[in-house]
């Protein structure tokens, strides 16, 4: 029999706030992150514009040898881990440890540490390059320095699955307490390749936005997209078995209710024309949950900003839900933050709860111009409304299809 499972904990690391609730204050008041980038010199670059996380110092979350010890994607993750932990008031003391899993994961890990050492190499030789440069830059370190961080000892596992890794991590962790695997989990995602080469091979994929004007190159669903814009951050939750959470009196936000994942089997980059595996993907999480698809009322979606992203997406909320896609608000977080990569998913998690604790659905900044075929309601504005319901999608490169359903908790 499976379990139920809640959140009961949230952190955020993002261009808009290094905490949640600055986080979710910016998407209330449609302010975004986008600026010049400042990390590296771009004028020889084709994109000049990304979503950048500012004031963010290490050792204000950790020690100050631990953050030397880990690159950027790994610091987010502790951070956010460390205000998602605090906000659930888990007493690592009181628990058993092997009961509590880590699911954190990182679609790239560090480019920095990458770009740094073989930079050594190319210029001093392979006798320069760091000891420590592969524990420094494989995408599962930042697992395993949030479980060293707190003492995580149950599950650990680290999903890449490019843009639907922080979804994907989100519902592989809710699988596991489901099936009494563990009893809680930190479970989520991080991004840092906001650097030379994570720009320059996304503007060499013509995946990124070229347009210099902050509040005009992210523009998910608008006739006049032109690319996604890189961001960077990080979003972490507690998920908790239900009487486990109860039995410590611990706050409940919201219950994960479904999880659906499919492969488009199609392109490495390209989603399916046709939308049918970000379609069924939508289908079974409700499927899962137990909620018919007319009882839906919002849909935080990819919306990347790409022509294809979402125009592809529009057609698979279309297959999915046929008549009643036209009810539906779809808004896109990525109109303010950017896409985080492995990241995007939990931080949209992370808004999606807090939208729906205030009963507010954010506008998709800078919607202006329809687009023909794309004739959803894509929240020109913000909506103050119950939400019941609301099913978070990420799609990743490679074809990977995720989708989460989150539901107000009931007794």
């Amino acid at each position: 029999m499976s379990r139920r499972v809640v959140v009961t904990g949230m952190g955020a690391i993002t261009p808009v706030g290094l905490n949640v609730a600055e986080f979710f204050q910016a998407l209330k008041e449609g302010r975004h992150g986008f600026g010049t980038i400042s990390k590296f010199d771009s004028t020889d670059y084709k994109c000049h514009i990304a979503a950048e996380v500012k004031g963010f110092e290490g050792k204000d979350y950790m020690d100050f040898k631990a953050a030397k010890r880990m690159e950027l994607f790994s610091q987010y993750a502790v951070a956010a881990a460390k205000e998602a932990l605090l906000d659930a008031k888990l007493n690592m003391e009181e628990e058993d440890p092997y009961r509590i899993g880590c699911a954190v994961g990182s679609g790239i890990g560090s480019l920095q540490a990458m770009e740094r050492e073989y930079d050594k190499l190319a210029n001093r030789g392979p006798s320069k390059i760091n000891p420590l440069m592969v524990p420094l830059m494989i995408s599962n370190m930042a697992a395993g320095n949030v479980s060293i961080q707190f003492g995580l000892k149950g599950k650990s596992i680290n999903v890449v699955t490019a843009c639907a890794t922080g979804t994907h991590s989100i519902g592989e962790a809710f699988r596991s307490i489901q099936y009494g695997e563990a009893d809680v989990f930190v479970a989520g995602g991080t991004e840092s390749a906001i650097t030379p080469l994570g720009i320059g091979g996304f503007c060499a994929l013509t995946a990124l936005s070229g347009v210099d004007d902050p509040d005009r190159c992210s523009l998910p669903f608008d006739k006049n997209r032109s690319g996604f814009v890189m961001g960077e951050g990080s979003g972490i939750v507690i998920l908790e078995e239900l009487e486990h959470a109860k039995k410590r009196g611990a706050h409940i936000y919201a219950e994960v209710l479904g999880y659906g994942s499919t492969s488009d089997a199609y392109h490495i980059t390209s989603p399916a024309e046709d939308g049918m595996g970000a379609a069924n993907a939508m289908l079974f999480a409700l499927r899962d949950g137990g909620v018919a698809p007319e009882e839906l009322t919002y849909i935080n979606a990819h919306g990347t900003g790409t022509h294809h992203n979402d125009l592809f997406e529009t057609r698979a909320i279309k297959k999915a839900f046929g008549e009643h896609a036209s009810k539906l608000h779809v808004n896109s977080t990525k109109s303010m933050v950017g896409h985080l990569l492995g990241a995007a998913g939990a931080v949209e998690f992370v808004a999606c709860v807090k939208q729906m604790e205030a009963g507010f659905i954010h506008k998709t900044v800078g919607y202006e111009t329809p687009d023909e075929e794309m004739d959803l309601d894509y929240c020109r504005e913000s909506y103050e409304e119950e939400i019941p319901y609301v099913l978070s999608n990420s799609l990743g490169f490679g074809g990977h299809n995720a989708s989460i359903l989150i539901g107000r908790y009931k007794e």
